[in-house]
Protein backbone atom coordinates (compact mmCIF):
# COMPACT_ATOMS: atom_id res chain seq x y z
CA UNK A 1 0.00 0.00 0.00
CA UNK A 2 2.77 2.34 1.06
CA UNK A 3 4.63 1.60 -2.49
CA UNK A 4 1.40 2.32 -4.38
CA UNK A 5 0.79 5.57 -2.65
CA UNK A 6 4.95 6.77 -3.31
CA UNK A 7 4.27 5.60 -7.11
CA UNK A 8 1.15 7.95 -7.33
CA UNK A 9 2.85 10.82 -5.40
CA UNK A 10 5.99 10.85 -7.68
CA UNK A 11 3.57 10.99 -10.58
CA UNK A 12 1.71 13.87 -9.52
CA UNK A 13 5.42 15.17 -7.87
CA UNK A 14 6.76 15.13 -11.61
CA UNK A 15 3.56 16.24 -12.77
CA UNK A 16 3.40 18.99 -10.79
CA UNK A 17 6.89 20.34 -10.63
CA UNK A 18 7.46 22.34 -13.52
CA UNK A 19 4.86 24.91 -11.89
CA UNK A 20 7.31 25.52 -9.17
CA UNK A 21 9.99 27.53 -11.21
CA UNK A 22 6.92 29.94 -12.30
CA UNK A 23 4.99 30.12 -8.73
CA UNK A 24 3.38 33.61 -9.98
CA UNK A 25 2.37 32.60 -13.35
CA UNK A 26 0.90 29.24 -11.34
CA UNK A 27 -0.87 31.58 -9.11
CA UNK A 28 -2.53 33.61 -11.83
CA UNK A 29 -3.83 30.80 -13.70
CA UNK A 30 -4.83 28.82 -10.47
CA UNK A 31 -7.55 32.05 -9.83
CA UNK A 32 -8.47 31.94 -13.44
CA UNK A 33 -8.93 28.48 -13.30
CA UNK A 34 -10.96 28.82 -10.15
CA UNK A 35 -12.98 31.95 -11.15
CA UNK A 36 -13.94 29.98 -14.79
CA UNK A 37 -14.75 26.42 -12.47
CA UNK A 38 -17.26 28.69 -10.10
CA UNK A 39 -19.80 29.42 -13.40
CA UNK A 40 -19.77 25.10 -13.18
CA UNK A 41 -23.40 23.94 -11.42
CA UNK A 42 -23.16 22.14 -8.50
CA UNK A 43 -19.41 22.88 -7.50
CA UNK A 44 -20.11 24.42 -4.27
CA UNK A 45 -22.27 21.32 -3.56
CA UNK A 46 -19.36 18.70 -5.10
CA UNK A 47 -16.80 20.80 -2.89
CA UNK A 48 -18.58 20.44 0.29
CA UNK A 49 -18.43 16.96 -0.12
CA UNK A 50 -15.07 16.95 -0.61
CA UNK A 51 -14.31 18.82 2.54
CA UNK A 52 -16.38 16.15 4.30
CA UNK A 53 -14.49 13.58 3.18
CA UNK A 54 -11.36 14.91 4.67
CA UNK A 55 -13.30 16.00 7.68
CA UNK A 56 -13.98 12.94 8.14
CA UNK A 57 -10.31 11.58 8.06
CA UNK A 58 -9.34 14.40 10.60
CA UNK A 59 -12.61 13.20 13.12
CA UNK A 60 -11.42 9.87 13.23
CA UNK A 61 -7.79 10.69 13.46
CA UNK A 62 -8.89 13.12 16.71
CA UNK A 63 -10.44 10.18 18.02
CA UNK A 64 -7.20 7.91 17.76
CA UNK A 65 -5.40 10.71 18.56
CA UNK A 66 -7.21 11.37 21.89
CA UNK A 67 -7.06 7.22 22.98
CA UNK A 68 -3.43 7.32 22.16
CA UNK A 69 -2.62 10.31 24.58
CA UNK A 70 -4.62 8.56 27.17
CA UNK A 71 -2.59 5.05 26.88
CA UNK A 72 0.75 7.30 26.60
CA UNK A 73 -0.11 8.89 29.83
CA UNK A 74 -1.13 6.12 31.48
CA UNK A 75 1.69 4.01 30.46
CA UNK A 76 4.20 6.54 31.64
CA UNK A 77 2.70 7.41 34.99
CA UNK A 78 1.75 3.80 36.10
CA UNK A 79 3.70 1.65 34.35
CA UNK A 80 6.98 4.12 33.63
CA UNK A 81 6.65 3.07 29.65
CA UNK A 82 6.54 5.08 26.80
CA UNK A 83 7.70 4.65 23.14
CA UNK A 84 8.74 7.11 20.54
CA UNK A 85 6.97 5.50 17.71
CA UNK A 86 4.02 6.55 19.55
CA UNK A 87 4.55 10.07 20.56
CA UNK A 88 5.61 10.61 16.97
CA UNK A 89 1.96 9.12 15.69
CA UNK A 90 0.90 11.60 18.26
CA UNK A 91 2.51 14.39 16.35
CA UNK A 92 1.42 12.99 12.70
CA UNK A 93 -2.15 12.60 14.00
CA UNK A 94 -2.58 16.13 15.18
CA UNK A 95 -0.80 17.49 11.88
CA UNK A 96 -3.70 15.93 10.13
CA UNK A 97 -6.53 16.60 12.51
CA UNK A 98 -5.11 20.34 12.19
CA UNK A 99 -4.53 20.19 8.13
CA UNK A 100 -7.82 18.13 6.89
CA UNK A 101 -10.17 20.04 8.91
CA UNK A 102 -9.21 23.91 7.33
CA UNK A 103 -11.71 23.51 4.02
CA UNK A 104 -14.40 22.15 6.18
CA UNK A 105 -14.21 25.00 8.04
CA UNK A 106 -13.78 27.29 5.44
CA UNK A 107 -17.12 25.81 4.35
CA UNK A 108 -19.29 26.24 7.80
CA UNK A 109 -17.41 29.98 7.77
CA UNK A 110 -16.21 29.30 10.74
CA UNK A 111 -12.64 30.53 10.81
CA UNK A 112 -11.86 33.28 13.19
CA UNK A 113 -12.51 36.81 12.11
CA UNK A 114 -10.66 39.80 14.24
CA UNK A 115 -12.56 42.13 12.51
CA UNK A 116 -14.93 45.30 14.56
CA UNK A 117 -16.44 46.36 10.88
CA UNK A 118 -16.82 43.06 9.31
CA UNK A 119 -20.53 42.34 11.60
CA UNK A 120 -22.26 45.37 10.61
CA UNK A 121 -21.43 45.64 6.96
CA UNK A 122 -24.48 45.19 4.83
CA UNK A 123 -25.33 41.85 3.76
CA UNK A 124 -24.09 42.18 -0.07
CA UNK A 125 -20.81 44.10 1.08
CA UNK A 126 -20.23 40.88 3.19
CA UNK A 127 -20.42 38.88 0.27
CA UNK A 128 -18.36 40.91 -1.69
CA UNK A 129 -15.29 40.94 0.70
CA UNK A 130 -15.70 37.33 0.92
CA UNK A 131 -15.55 36.66 -2.91
CA UNK A 132 -12.74 39.36 -2.63
CA UNK A 133 -10.49 37.44 -0.32
CA UNK A 134 -11.33 33.63 -1.83
CA UNK A 135 -9.82 34.82 -4.82
CA UNK A 136 -6.98 37.02 -3.91
CA UNK A 137 -5.99 35.29 -0.71
CA UNK A 138 -7.52 31.92 -0.16
CA UNK A 139 -6.54 30.94 -3.80
CA UNK A 140 -3.25 32.16 -4.44
CA UNK A 141 -2.42 31.21 -0.83
CA UNK A 142 -3.50 27.79 -1.29
CA UNK A 143 -2.12 27.90 -4.57
CA UNK A 144 1.43 28.70 -2.99
CA UNK A 145 1.30 26.27 -0.16
CA UNK A 146 0.92 23.67 -2.31
CA UNK A 147 3.75 24.39 -4.87
CA UNK A 148 5.99 25.41 -2.63
CA UNK A 149 5.28 21.77 -0.24
CA UNK A 150 6.39 19.73 -3.52
CA UNK A 151 9.83 20.24 -3.22
CA UNK A 152 9.89 19.71 0.38
CA UNK A 153 7.73 16.50 -0.20
CA UNK A 154 10.17 15.38 -3.25
CA UNK A 155 13.62 15.50 -1.52
CA UNK A 156 11.60 13.57 1.57
CA UNK A 157 10.37 10.71 -0.98
CA UNK A 158 13.74 10.54 -3.13
CA UNK A 159 15.43 9.91 0.59
CA UNK A 160 12.92 7.56 2.09
CA UNK A 161 13.09 9.83 4.78
CA UNK A 162 12.42 8.39 8.49
CA UNK A 163 12.59 9.24 12.28
CA UNK A 164 15.83 10.49 12.73
CA UNK A 165 15.47 8.59 16.33
CA UNK A 166 15.95 5.26 17.16
CA UNK A 167 12.71 3.22 17.39
CA UNK A 168 11.02 6.46 15.56
CA UNK A 169 8.65 6.08 12.62
CA UNK A 170 9.42 5.47 9.13
CA UNK A 171 7.76 7.08 5.78
CA UNK A 172 8.14 10.77 7.03
CA UNK A 173 7.29 11.42 3.64
CA UNK A 174 3.63 10.43 3.56
CA UNK A 175 2.75 13.24 6.62
CA UNK A 176 4.62 16.15 4.72
CA UNK A 177 2.86 14.98 1.40
CA UNK A 178 -0.56 15.89 3.66
CA UNK A 179 0.08 19.56 3.29
CA UNK A 180 -0.13 19.22 -0.53
CA UNK A 181 -3.89 17.50 0.22
CA UNK A 182 -4.98 19.77 2.71
CA UNK A 183 -4.42 23.08 0.79
CA UNK A 184 -5.67 21.22 -2.38
CA UNK A 185 -8.99 21.23 -0.81
CA UNK A 186 -8.94 24.10 0.46
CA UNK A 187 -8.78 25.13 -2.81
CA UNK A 188 -11.48 23.16 -3.94
CA UNK A 189 -13.69 24.29 -1.02
CA UNK A 190 -12.36 27.88 -1.98
CA UNK A 191 -14.09 27.57 -5.28
CA UNK A 192 -17.32 26.49 -4.08
CA UNK A 193 -17.16 29.16 -1.58
CA UNK A 194 -16.80 31.54 -4.85
CA UNK A 195 -20.50 30.17 -6.17
CA UNK A 196 -22.15 30.55 -2.44
CA UNK A 197 -21.11 33.56 -1.70
CA UNK A 198 -21.76 35.17 -5.70
CA UNK A 199 -25.11 33.36 -5.23
CA UNK A 200 -25.99 34.80 -2.27
CA UNK A 201 -24.67 38.28 -3.55
CA UNK A 202 -27.26 38.05 -6.45
CA UNK A 203 -30.25 36.73 -4.39
CA UNK A 204 -29.68 39.34 -1.54
CA UNK A 205 -30.62 36.52 1.20
CA UNK A 206 -28.92 33.48 2.45
CA UNK A 207 -28.82 30.30 0.38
Amino acid sequence: MVEIYAKFLNFLINLLNPLTYHIDKAIFFAVVIAIIFAFVPKIDFLADKFSKFFMLISAISLIILTLLVSYDVITRKLFSGGSIALQELEWHLYDIVFLFGIAYTLSKDKHVRVDIFYDKFPFRLKKSINIFALVFFVIPLSTLIILEAIPFVQMSLSQNEGSPDPGGLPYRWIIKSAMIWAFFAVFIQAVGEIRKNAYMFLKGGEK
